[in-house]
């Protein structure tokens, strides 16, 4: 638990405008679930990606297992996403 409350991300200033400015357009035309999707982009290429650093243990290259199981579900959620935001009929 220690691990979730000392580690700090680093999440560059432009790309959070860029979130803004994305999310705030797809809701001003009406667009809700590209809004959600817009964000949990972001998120995960904010979690995943970006500070992937943080979850290896030198570099990129000494990846283990845990890695790519926790990699992975971050692609299993962005998936469910996709599913349940475009494939959902009102």
């Amino acid at each position: 638990m220690e691990l979730f409350t000392t580690t700090q991300l680093a999440i560059p200033l432009f790309q959070v405008i860029l979130l803004l400015i994305l999310s705030t357009l797809a809701l001003l035309f009406g667009f809700l679930r590209l809004a959600l999707f817009i964000n949990y982009c972001f998120t995960l290429y904010w979690g995943y990606v970006l500070n992937l650093d943080l979850f290896t243990a030198t570099d990129a290259s000494k990846m283990n297992g845990y890695t790519f199981l926790y990699f992975g579900g971050g692609v299993v959620i962005i998936l469910l996403a996709m599913i349940g935001l475009f494939a959902h009929r009102e």
